[in-house]
């Protein structure tokens, strides 16, 4: 006979062998955890979102940013890595990063979008407005949306020199 323990263990793990292989939604289990965890208040949280065409990366931090709550990148979720970049992707992984931030106490969330920028490309990558619509369907109020893509304004020397890149 198996303990409770022993089957609660086995429990986790076949749940983790789910989400690996995708057959778990996410936004199942934030219903769950909405359910579950009652917020105690307000609490703020700031999400930093990187969005590139190659990868998307979700940060929770507290208002000051020093504190950080719940990390995740669209890479993480899926198995080819040609695909972090997508929309899906970075849709999954916010999905992931707000059960982390719910269980958490956050209910507010202001988001900063950030595209690479400086010489490269300064429009965010497309999982960025997936990111902001699977915040707002995991039960957060969201405060702000900014852009903080950094842009140079001292048109400094592009790389590749004088004659371009040779190939």
């Amino acid at each position: 006979m198996a303990s409770p323990k022993t089957k609660k263990v086995a429990e986790q793990q076949a749940q983790k062998k789910e989400s690996k292989k995708g057959l778990v939604a996410y936004e199942n289990v934030v219903a769950d955890i909405q359910q579950r965890v009652k917020p105690k208040g307000t609490r703020w949280g700031v999400a930093h979102v990187y969005s590139s065409k190659n990868n998307t990366i979700i940060t929770v931090t507290d208002l000051s940013g020093s504190e950080t709550i719940a990390m995740g990148s669209g890479g993480m979720v899926v198995d080819a890595g040609h695909e972090g970049g997508s929309p899906y992707a970075a849709m999954q992984a916010t999905y992931k990063v707000a059960a982390n931030a719910l269980e958490k106490g956050v209910t507010h969330i202001n988001i900063k979008i950030r595209a690479p920028g400086g010489h490269n490309s300064k429009t965010p990558g497309h999982g960025a407005q997936s990111v902001v619509r699977a915040l707002a369907r995991s039960g957060f109020k969201i405060g702000s949306i900014e852009d903080v893509t950094p842009i140079p304004t001292d048109t400094t020397k592009r790389p590749g020199g004088r004659r371009g890149r040779r190939v």
